[in-house]
């Protein structure tokens, strides 16, 4: 019976060392297939990852290849808008013929309505050799502003801000880039700016008060096909003994001989007094904009609230003589302006084929350009220089308000009074 027992612990001791055994065989092989498979997961993502970076290598040398690509693009487009700039420029500069691009944004602040129907008008095809030699670094400066009316720095400047509108490349902003070039080149001063020009004018004349000197001048056209009688310069015909047809620009400027108003297009038989009361210039007053200001203005002018003219009657007392001087160097401010404006562009002292309803753009550019040049102190060559001369009649009412009146009296005994008046009347 022992022997039984001693048996059957034998065997159940065998059982247990074989399911130990038999455990541990387990064991090991789970290990190993658990080795097996983080082996596999190594080998699978060690394959993703050199993939992904061959990817990534990929396209970063294709983003550089665009790149490139891109950059050859943006130069030879450059270097394409320099050369439309210059071309431009310089035709302006020289005769004005067929030289402006078919862009509608005019750089004035009002305009009347266009007539006829809307035409395209083209750039003239012309060779770049003229502009290679112009851009060369060997190319004298003096020769570059007589071809440009500006010097280098200042044509680079236009150059840089415009190149995308003269390039015509494909930018959200290229559409809105004319007109806040010319909102930054020619608009009414800030109020700052107002009360620096305030004492230039007083410090020259002893007149307080005045923001702007004003002029209107006539640019010769060719006859239009409607609205001829419109167009017809009656003065320059009689002076010129040719039959002569013109559309005016008013213009309003600063002590500097900034444009900081315009209006142009209005029909040459338009005597001043009229264009002034079609400019938004007469709305923005009637609506209060320059009350306590003076807008000095010619002889052509109206005296009102807003405008101080001379006296124009035949017989003038010593201190409305004194006052006519003082407001005679005020404006000839704005007449200067106006005269170095068509000596620098002389696409504007000839009649001009631009067609009617265009010439408003080119005439605005003009005046863009200008103020570039008077802002950055771009002196008028002697030989440029062009003589002004436009008639000025007397407006049939030239006294529109009585407080105007009685206060450009108060102005000229206070001239005379505080010895501000000159004395060249005398002699």
């Amino acid at each position: 019976m022992n022997d039984n027992k001693q048996q059957q612990q034998q065997q159940q001791r065998k059982r247990r060392r074989r399911d130990d055994t038999g455990d541990s065989n387990d064991l090991e092989e789970s290990e190993k297939a658990n080795q097996d498979e983080k082996l596999q997961l190594e080998d699978n993502h060690s394959k993703r990852t050199r993939a992904m970076m061959d990817y990534y290598s990929k396209l970063q040398d294709f983003h550089k290849d665009a790149e490139r690509v891109e950059g050859t693009r943006k130069r030879k487009a450059k270097a394409n808008a320099f050369a439309a700039t210059a071309m431009a420029i310089g035709a302006a500069a020289a005769n004005g013929d067929d030289s402006v691009s078919g862009d509608k944004n005019a750089a004035v602040n009002d305009k009347p309505p266009a007539a006829g129907p809307q035409r395209r008008l083209w750039v003239k095809n012309r060779s770049k050799d003229w502009w290679d030699q112009c851009n060369s670094p060997d190319f004298p400066e003096e020769e570059f502003k007589k071809a440009f009316r500006m010097g280098k720095d200042t044509f680079d400047m236009i150059c840089n801000e415009l190149s995308s509108v003269v390039a015509k490349e494909n930018t959200m902003l290229r559409d809105a880039v004319p007109e806040r070039f010319n909102a930054k080149y020619l608009r009414w001063p800030e109020e700052e700016s107002v009360r620096r020009i305030k004492e230039e004018f007083e410090s020259m004349s002893g007149i307080p008060n005045v923001v702007g000197s004003m002029y209107t001048t006539h640019i010769p056209i060719i006859a239009p096909k409607i609205s001829v009688a419109a167009y017809f310069n009656r003065r320059h015909t009689e002076r010129n003994q040719k039959t002569s047809y013109s559309i005016t620009v008013q213009g309003v400027v600063d002590p500097r001989g900034v444009f900081t108003d315009v209006c142009i297009g209005y029909p040459g038989s338009m005597p001043d007094d009229q264009v002034l009361e079609k400019s938004t210039l007469f709305q923005r007053a009637n609506a209060g904009f320059y009350q306590g200001v003076w807008i000095v203005g010619g002889s052509g002018y109206p005296l009102m609230d807003w405008v101080l003219v001379p006296y124009t009657q035949q017989h003038l007392t010593w201190t409305q003589h004194a006052f006519n001087e003082k407001i005679g160097e005020i404006q000839g401010i704005a007449k200067e302006s106006f005269a170095r404006l068509k000596g620098r562009w002389a696409c504007l002292q000839k009649r001009t084929e631009v067609k009617l309803q265009d010439l408003p753009v080119v005439l605005g550019a003009c005046c863009v350009l200008h103020n570039i040049c008077e802002l950055r102190n771009e002196n008028l060559d002697a030989s440029m220089k062009f003589e002004l001369i436009d008639d000025e009649m007397v407006p049939e009412i030239g006294l529109r308000s009585a407080n105007a009146m009685k206060a450009r009296d108060a102005i000229a005994h206070n001239l005379l009074h505080h010895n501000h008046a000159g004395t060249s009347f005398l002699s």
